[in-house]
């Protein structure tokens, strides 16, 4: 329950003691910011057996029937209208009201995270809602300035080419120390910019010269190939060793594909 509330209603949303890094101008919008909510949109689900006169009344979210003397959940902001008590979740997230607090947004109801981050954006870093003119977007979410940085070294990244690593930015120069995989052919890493081949959890450079037969040096990008002991082959017989030409068929039927960098990267 204790997990459920920080998570629906950050303290930090509403409460400025929990942003003490806030300059002043920043505060004031917080506690304007919290105040027209609390005023507007705030509200606590009341929870109570369906009474008569709204029997056979619908549930606003699933339309299924309350009968008399079922449980429902009404909530007075949004008028004389009934939910099932699992059905009174945030339009977002669909989580379950904790203690039925909402809040209510054109005849929607939302936790506390999500009709906040209806009007200001949310920091990826902090979890905090951003109040400055300026914030920094990348891969579908934002930042404060401060707080786009290297998840290892805390570079600063703003401007700067940058590599995500499980959801947070990565300066090259980390992610190529610690992160990037070795090609199996040459040895090297394989970097943010290069192209990567992967095959049964192995790593390649896209390129000709890594990416080939371990006998005859035929390029396989998009081709059939043989996997034995960690080498690649074009076919059977030069996986054993044997010229190329001298079948015409492979018992191979993997196929490897060139990618771009991995989701990560």
């Amino acid at each position: 329950r204790a997990r459920a509330l920080l998570q629906q209603l950050p303290p930090q949303d509403c409460d400025e003691r929990y942003c003490p890094e806030l300059a002043e101008e920043e505060r004031r919008q917080l506690r304007a910011f919290s105040a027209r909510r609390r005023q507007e949109a705030l509200g606590q689900g009341l929870e109570c057996p369906v009474p008569g006169p709204c029997h056979g009344c619908p549930c606003r979210k699933c339309g299924r029937r309350l009968n008399k003397g079922d449980p429902g959940v009404s909530a007075s902001r949004l008028g004389d209208q009934f939910w099932h008590p699992s059905c009174f979740s945030c339009h977002f997230c669909q989580q379950q009201l904790v203690d039925l607090i909402y809040f209510q947004q054109d005849g929607r109801i939302y936790c506390g995270r999500h009709h906040a981050e209806l009007f200001r954006p949310r920091c990826a870093s902090c979890d905090q809602l951003i109040f400055m003119e300026e914030c920094i977007e990348a891969e579908g979410r934002r930042w404060h300035l401060e707080h786009f940085c290297c998840l290892e070294c805390e570079e600063p990244l703003r401007g700067q080419r940058y590599v995500m690593r499980s959801g947070r930015p990565c300066c090259r120069g980390c992610f190529e120390s610690l992160f990037a995989e070795p090609c199996q052919a040459c040895g090297d890493p394989i970097g943010a910019d290069s192209e990567e081949v992967t095959h049964q959890g192995l790593h390649w450079h896209a390129r000709a010269s890594c990416f080939c037969c371990s006998l005859c040096r035929k390029p396989l990008r998009g081709q059939p190939l043989a996997l034995r002991r960690g080498r690649l082959f074009c076919s059977d017989s030069c996986s054993r060793g044997q010229d190329a030409s001298s079948t015409a068929s492979s018992d191979s039927s993997d196929s490897a594909f060139a990618s771009a960098p991995s989701p990560d990267s």
